[in-house]
């Protein structure tokens, strides 16, 4: 897929996910195979006026690249300094959020209620698109009503004004996560442009993402829910396309992807708001397995990178007839 300037290894999008996407899931992504992540949604407003949590979410290595970041707000000269921050910072392409519903959002003007908004719409793409020279995207939804036409139109709009490529998730504005993802939207949207569309919305499996392909014609497939506790769903994805029979993480796979999310979560977070954060995140990878209760107990207060670890092992020698993971030996 190509999207400006930039050429990613294959078709398949991590979804910037809000408190979640942060370097140390991006790169599970990243290393199961996912051609493309995304930052958590980042404010423009902080970028620019130098809150240290929200500039640090601009940290990045090499070995994520290529990556998208997306910036949110909803003033043109904040929107287009952001994304020069965004562009200095070393990301290959600045995604403009138009799809978060969430009140507070919605209250600034920004996310989904620029759909609302086709002249705001518009100063801001305008103003982003001189700021930079790095490829722009936009996340959207369906928008306020059914009938998808202000999806459509917001795309149109986009094109219109040098954006280079648009992801769908075609659900309202008003529905959150709620219903099912209409996509025929996404081929609506498809069939006005003539930029990459990217599909979004109830791709849970392999099967889902062919199907997506099959029934839109998008050039790229985001996943978003489905890959937290599973960021192998893209390698998943990408043999599913290729006729390769697909297979669900077994036991010691998921142990290593939680080794993986605690040591570069430590590292790139610093130990203790990591081992906080792990406190309920190493639970999405365990569900659906064996005695997954028992250790969700048992991570609820660790305080250290070796207590994390310790309780790890643990949990993966109860398992004495699964191989281990050379992170065991």
């Amino acid at each position: 897929m190509k999207i400006g300037s930039v050429k990613t290894e294959n078709f398949t999008v991590l979804a910037p996910l809000a408190g979640i996407t942060n370097l140390p899931l991006r790169l599970l992504a990243k290393r199961a195979g996912c051609g493309l992540v995304c930052s958590e949604m980042i404010s423009a407003n902080g970028l620019v006026y130098g809150s240290g949590k929200t500039v640090q979410l601009l940290e990045s290595i090499p070995e994520e690249k290529p990556l998208s970041v997306q910036i949110f707000g909803s003033d043109p000269p904040i929107m287009a300094e952001a994304a020069r921050i965004v562009q200095d910072s070393g990301a290959d392409i600045v995604d403009i959020n138009f799809g978060c519903s969430v009140k507070k959002i919605l209250k600034g003007n920004s996310g989904s209620a620029l759909m609302k908004e086709p002249p705001l719409a518009r100063r801001i793409l305008e103003s982003v698109r001189k700021a930079v020279t790095i490829p722009l995207t936009i996340k959207i939804r369906s928008g306020w009503e059914p009938s998808g036409k202000q999806a459509v139109e917001i795309a149109r709009l986009a094109e219109d004004c040098g954006v280079d490529a648009i992801a769908v998730h075609p659900r309202m504005a008003t529905q959150g996560f709620r219903g099912e993802a209409d996509w025929s939207i996404i081929a609506a949207v498809i069939h006005a442009l003539t930029i990459p569309v990217i599909g979004n919305g109830d791709v849970t499996t392999p099967a889902d993402a062919l199907r997506m392909i099959n029934e839109t014609g998008c050039d790229g497939v985001m996943v978003g829910r489905a890959a937290i506790g599973n960021p192998r769903i893209f390698g998943e994805i990408l043999a599913a396309a290729q006729g390769q029979p697909s297979t669900l993480p077994n036991d010691a796979q998921r142990i290593d992807m939680m080794i993986g999310y605690l040591q570069d979560s430590v590292r790139y977070l610093g130990e203790e708001t990591a081992c906080r954060m792990m406190r309920s995140r190493l639970c999405w990878f365990v569900k659906g397995m064996r005695n997954a209760g028992q250790f969700r107990n048992s991570i609820r207060f660790i305080a250290s990178e070796k207590e994390a670890m310790d309780l790890i092992r643990q949990y993966a020698e109860s398992f004495a007839s699964d191989p281990m993971t050379q992170n065991f030996k």
